[in-house]
């Protein structure tokens, strides 16, 4: 014999009903997320179930050169710091971020697309000038030493002063110069598909300088020899068959210093983190201007 006890609405407190209400809509709830969570687990195993196998932290030191302007009687020095490869992205660069975010805020260099496209990371990475975006890191070495890019002035720990260098591509009129006005409509430099392939090799240079700063000339003769990556910029312009300027362009070459201080070492070749022939473009200028 069952007894059944009916209680009318009026009868439950408000506090009562909603209690009720609550109560339904969290058993309710549960049974639909236990649910859910079953045809989860058979359409689509957990992964985490397992606990992640995590690698074993590979440390490896970088002796990165530090110089404050702020500090002018503290020597320059190698501040060491030590980070796990494993916790940090393949290139240098990555390094030097991870270690500038969660070591030492102090720490100032140059960077900007991560891609070898800018030239602004370029620095000497163990004694080869290159840019550190695209310099991966030697897991097989204990140690690296970073420096700014050799021979010229710093500004602040691995940034040097680009300045001088920037006024010696000025000097060259980097751009397009016609002796002709175009006419109205008329407006398109045009250039055959051979004539442009002239070019390769040679606008692809971005201006990191770590073609320069490798050339023993250049150290020596930084005031008046141009360096291989001004001169190359300048013969992208000579070989450009849309420029009118290509004998006057040479004509401000002729002088002892600009051009015949290079003695064709090839450092310039060697380090350009572009694969780019320095070289070859200055003994091409060498070549046409004894030709004029």
């Amino acid at each position: 014999m069952s007894l059944v006890i009916t209680v009318s609405r009026p009868f439950l407190s408000g506090v009562k009903h909603n209690a009720l209400l609550s109560t339904a809509y969290l058993a309710r709830t549960l049974k639909t997320s236990a649910s859910a969570q079953m045809v989860a687990e058979v359409v689509a195993p957990s992964l985490t179930r397992k606990p992640v196998q995590k690698k074993a932290p590979q440390y490896k030191t970088f002796a990165i050169y530090r110089w404050d302007p702020d500090y002018p009687s503290a020597k320059p020095h190698l501040q060491p710091y030590e980070i796990d490869l494993n916790a940090c992205g393949p290139m240098v660069l990555d390094a030097l971020i991870k270690i500038k975010n969660e070591q030492d805020a102090t720490l100032t260099f140059r960077r900007s697309c991560r891609e070898g496209i800018c030239g602004s990371c370029a620095m000497n990475i163990d004694g080869v000038n290159t840019l550190a975006c695209l310099c991966k890191i030697d897991r097989n070495a204990s140690k690296s030493k970073i420096y700014p890019l050799p021979h010229m002035y710093i500004v602040k720990d691995i940034v040097p002063d680009m300045t001088h260098f920037y006024k010696q591509y000025k000097s060259i009129e980097p751009y397009l110069k016609k002796k002709t006005e175009h006419k109205e409509g008329n407006r398109e430099n045009l250039q055959s598909i051979a004539d442009r392939k002239k070019l390769d090799g040679l606008y692809e240079c971005i201006l990191c300088a770590c073609c320069s700063t490798a050339c023993p000339s250049y150290w020596w003769n930084s005031d008046e020899y141009l360096g291989p990556a001004v001169l190359m910029q300048a013969y992208r312009w000579m070989a450009d068959t849309r420029d009118d300027f290509a004998h006057e362009r040479r004509e401000a070459l002729q002088n002892p210093f600009s051009v015949y201080r290079c003695h064709t070492i090839m450092n310039c070749t060697r380090t350009c983190p572009k694969g780019l022939n320095p070289g070859k473009a200055i003994a091409q200028i060498k070549k046409d201007m004894a030709l004029d």
